[in-house]
């Protein structure tokens, strides 16, 4: 399937040129502030929209800081995964973007992070930045600065949905009859590429989420609770309808995530479980008026509802050559006006509660429902170690082709669990 990417520099640099660009003023006084010598930033944001909009801001720092000889890296989203661990030891960057959650946490606990608590008392980040400092601290300490989380949930198309007389979900139930009726008209009900398995994982996630909780899916990302629970029972026989009755993209696990887009835009499919960083792609291949935006269905109304809400992070290395230059980029980015534009550019809520309101009708879904939410889940991939999250993921994306090996999947997942937990 040919994947579908429209390039959105010119738009996103129109967005960003008149508000990241600081006043002379503002250019005159960190100019007397500004250091010297290199800055070399490694950026995972290799898709269009991210790529452009980190580019902006780094011109704009440059701008304000002429002394400084900026080095910005882009890497491929997926490698970066794999190179973040061999970088930070043999070649650190000054900047290196990343997660929050056990991602972030996992190289603090091997000393490649730096300390950063100095930069959110400098830049009063611990006040801006409130709903994000628990993410970003550690025994007390702050190791990154977020630049943006974004909301899961169901994309849908409109105009399907109207065709066929569907109304949004709210319940499982009624989720299941609208799979049903698109099945039916020869409409594939959800797409998803899970050739790179973290996909599969939403899926996973808020079927836990609104089946048992978001303490008991964080006791069993943080290797407490055994994927052999029968608290899990019903979050794979769930899961085992959408697959065994055809709901999901055929062949799914040969599409990454981008290449699954084309279905939900040329309209052979309706639903995309995904997060807001697909909403640029759908705008630039035009398709964005028809698309619709819905919270996961409610399932145990027992259970208020729990959200994924992922943070994207900056980081200073522990090995870095340049931390002050670098100290200085953190608190240039985070500023109200910038960080608030990068993130809508990008598809991402700001951090910062003093930024300007989202305009992004998206945004705007997305901000109101995560304000509503009795806690949220960073993602399974960042809520567990690395190591669990590949072995989980990749028995999610086998269960997702043949759920006869839901008992083998599990029993697989429960005995890495106890080897890399030692639970």
């Amino acid at each position: 399937m040919k994947k579908i990417f429209f390039s959105l520099v010119f738009s996103i640099t129109l967005i960003l040129t008149g508000v990241l660009l600081i006043s002379s003023a503002e250019v005159e006084s960190s100019s007397e502030e500004a250091g010297s010598g290199e800055l070399i930033i490694n950026s995972n944001a290799s898709d269009p929209a991210p790529k452009a909009a980190w580019e902006q801001v780094v011109n704009a720092f440059q701008a304000a800081y002429p002394d400084i000889d900026v080095q910005f890296n882009t890497f491929d989203h997926e490698a970066y995964k794999t190179n973040i661990r061999n970088f930070l030891v043999s070649s650190p960057p000054d900047i290196a973007l990343w997660f929050a959650g056990n991602r972030m946490k996992f190289f603090v606990d091997q000393g490649l992070l730096e300390d950063v608590s100095d930069v959110w008392e400098e830049a009063g980040l611990k006040e801006s930045m409130a709903s994000t400092l628990s993410v970003m601290t550690i025994d007390g300490k702050q190791y990154g600065v977020p630049y943006g989380y974004y909301q899961w949930g169901v994309y849908y198309r409109k105009d399907i949905f109207d065709q066929y007389g569907l109304s949004v979900p709210t319940t499982w139930d009624e989720f299941l009859a609208v799979c049903a009726t698109l099945k039916s008209n020869g409409i594939t009900p959800i797409s998803i590429g899970t050739k790179f398995l973290w996909t599969a994982a939403g899926w996973f996630d808020y079927l836990n989420l609104r089946i048992n909780g978001l303490d008991y899916h964080l006791s069993l990302t943080d290797g407490d609770a055994s994927y052999l629970d029968s608290e899990l029972d019903q979050v794979f026989d769930e899961w085992a309808k959408l697959v065994d009755n055809g709901y999901y993209l055929e062949n799914h696990a040969t599409y990454s995530w981008q290449e699954a887009q084309a279905p939900l835009i040329n309209g052979s499919a309706a639903m995309y479980l995904i997060g807001n960083f697909i909403v640029p792609d759908l705008d630039s291949a035009g398709v964005v008026d028809n698309i619709g935006f819905f919270q996961f269905p409610k399932i145990n109304p027992d259970l208020p509802f729990y959200e994924d809400a992922p943070t994207d992070t900056a980081h200073i290395p522990s090995g870095a050559k340049n931390k002050a230059n670098a100290r200085l980029f953190l608190k240039f980015f985070a500023d109200p006006s910038n960080i608030g534009t990068i993130a809508e550019a990008i598809g991402n809520l700001s951090p910062s509660k003093d930024s300007p309101a989202p305009s992004d009708r998206f945004l705007q879904a997305g901000s109101a429902m995560l304000a509503d939410a009795a806690g949220v889940a960073q993602f399974y991939d960042r809520d567990t170690t690395p190591e669990m999250a590949s072995k989980g993921m990749e028995q999610f994306q086998r269960f997702m082709v043949d759920t006869s090996i839901e008992q083998e999947a599990r029993q697989i997942m429960d005995a890495e669990r106890k080897r890399i937990f030692g639970k």
